[in-house]
């Protein structure tokens, strides 16, 4: 957003961030998300935890989210997926106008500088740097061919004209001479230092966004926290919030946005009562099968692991390439549990080390992982606020299970991946499985809400729409105040099957567009 109405020298634009500049070598490096992941230590993280999930054995969920310049694209495993375009098309039948595929994919292409080039369904030109991973592990090639062996095609572009099947990923990663290898975040897209350098620009890191300013019913500015002490930045157009599905809804509260008892539980004065806010909220319940591997071509934390990875993180600042260039979920499948339904309604994410509880659970040995999620869960979740004060982290209540059709789909997504996993391709690395069961329906529910958490997916808190739920209309403008939008993924109506990073820039494009007037 701030780059794109920032192109317009008669438009001034402050974006305040509460985390750092996003350009350290652990943001760069693709393969030291590891290092970021589990929040521990918080490093670019904020590292949110839920609520007791009553179908998660009253487990707390762990959600990380981007905490610097770029938000979560910062921190995530950089795959470019959009999404399924009927998902768009409901979108629009929700009441989100304008929003259908046809009307979102020229937003798409405009963000997009895909290596492959431009055609009906990519860009070639845009600031984000969408490309093809440059050494794919061979285990990698190898659940494609297991996936085959369970009668599920190849695809070699998820973003293509058919979405379903199993490949590789592309990643949002530079492949220019200059940068070629680093992570392309959103910042580093959008944000190179010829943006900064804007004189119509002002760009305040380790600066906290604590309330929105509001007179009669107009927002006219920001009440912020930075470099220690309480500011205000006023606002002669609009304030835009951009702080994701967790952060956009506990600000507007903290303005006095939002369901009025929730407010007056805190203390917080009712300016405008909007029911919707913090509502909605969904995501993607992950479920995780591993193996250890018999061979010593994927990730390892042990000894030889870690000599390797000390190599490849030095070929890496040599040529960008290699290991420390890899997204890890290089591979990955879409499919339909039943071959009636007009669009996969599953996920798989293969990752080429072992992954336990978003590595705050370290094992030693070589080996590989597999995720599946449920696309288009039905359980709903909220969003409030634990506290009245802005450094608080909100209440976040996703309500995983909360409906009975997301555990039997999810158990059958775990069928289909057991299939896979053990099919003939797979065997060369196939060691001992990780948290294995009798294999009974009791059993494998038992693991699921043992173990499963999020994908990190979570959306729809401040839903666009037409109705009395709605949070925003269909530009992002907060309803029934003037000169306040709300510009991320928590405007999303219904979460995509998909990842969330593509979708989520399409949007800022397409709404700083409409705020400029231009066509894609």
């Amino acid at each position: 957003m701030a780059s794109r109405l920032s192109e317009d020298p008669d438009i001034s634009v402050c974006l305040i961030e509460a985390g750092g500049k996003g350009d350290s070598i652990l943001v760069r490096a693709p393969a030291l998300a590891a290092t970021m992941i589990s929040g521990r230590p918080k490093i670019n993280n904020w590292a949110f935890r839920t609520t007791h999930q009553p179908g998660l054995n009253n487990r707390k969920g762990f959600q990380p989210r981007g905490k610097t310049l770029g938000g979560s694209s910062a921190i995530n495993a950089m795959l470019y997926v959009r999404g399924h375009p009927k998902d768009y098309d409901e979108w629009a039948d929700l009441g989100c106008t304008g929003w259908d595929w046809q009307s979102v994919l020229p937003w798409f292409k405009r963000a997009e500088r895909n290596l492959r080039g431009g055609d009906d369904l990519h860009g070639a030109n845009g600031p984000l740097h969408v490309s093809d991973q440059s050494e794919p592990r061979a285990i990698s090639h190898a659940f494609i061919d297991a996936a085959g062996q369970q009668q599920i095609r190849r695809t070699t572009d998820f973003n293509g004209p058919r979405q379903e099947g199993a490949g590789l990923f592309q990643v949002t990663q530079f492949h220019d001479d200059a940068r070629r290898g680093e992570r392309c975040s959103a910042a580093a897209a959008y944000l190179p230092d010829a943006v900064r350098a804007r004189p119509n620009l002002t760009v305040l890191t380790r600066c906290q966004a604590q309330r929105v300013i509001l007179e009669n019913a107009r927002a006219i500015g920001l009440e912020v926290r930075h470099r220690g002490t309480v500011q205000r930045l006023s606002a002669n157009r609009e304030v835009i919030l951009s702080g994701g599905a967790f952060g956009s809804p506990q600000l507007l509260m903290l303005s006095g946005l939002g369901p009025r008892d929730e407010l007056a539980a805190h203390g917080i004065d009712c300016h405008h009562d909007l029911p919707g806010v913090g509502q909605n909220l969904q995501d993607h319940l992950d479920y995780v099968i591993s193996y250890t591997s018999k061979r010593t071509d994927v990730i390892s934390l042990g000894p030889r692991g870690l000599v390797d990875l000390a190599k490849a993180g030095l070929r890496w600042r040599r040529d960008r390439t290699g290991m420390f260039a890899t997204p890890f979920g290089e591979a990955g499948a879409f499919v339909r549990s039943s071959p009636d339904l007009d669009r996969p309604d599953l996920q798989l994410h293969f990752v080429i080390g072992i992954v336990d509880d978003h590595l705050r659970k370290i094992h030693i040995g070589h080996g590989y992982s597999c995720h599946v999620c449920a696309l288009r869960p039905h359980s709903r979740g909220t969003v409030g606020l634990a506290s009245a004060d802005p450094a608080a982290p909100p209440r976040i209540d996703p309500q995983y299970l909360s409906d009975p059709r997301d555990l039997a789909l999810l158990k059958k997504g775990a069928r289909m991946l057991e299939g896979i996993l053990g099919a003939p391709a797979l065997a060369p690395w196939r060691g001992k499985k990780l948290y294995d069961h009798d294999g009974s329906d009791s059993a494998l529910e038992a693991d699921i809400r043992a173990r499963a958490d999020t994908i990190y997916h979570p959306v729809g808190t401040c839903r666009m729409g037409n109705d009395d739920m709605a949070v925003v209309d269909p530009s992002g403008r907060v309803n029934g105040i003037d000169g306040l939008r709300v510009v991320d993924a928590s405007i999303m109506p219904r979460v995509l099957g998909g990842n969330t990073n593509a979708p989520t820039i399409m949007i800022a494009e397409k709404i700083a567009g409409g705020m400029r007037g231009l066509a894609p």
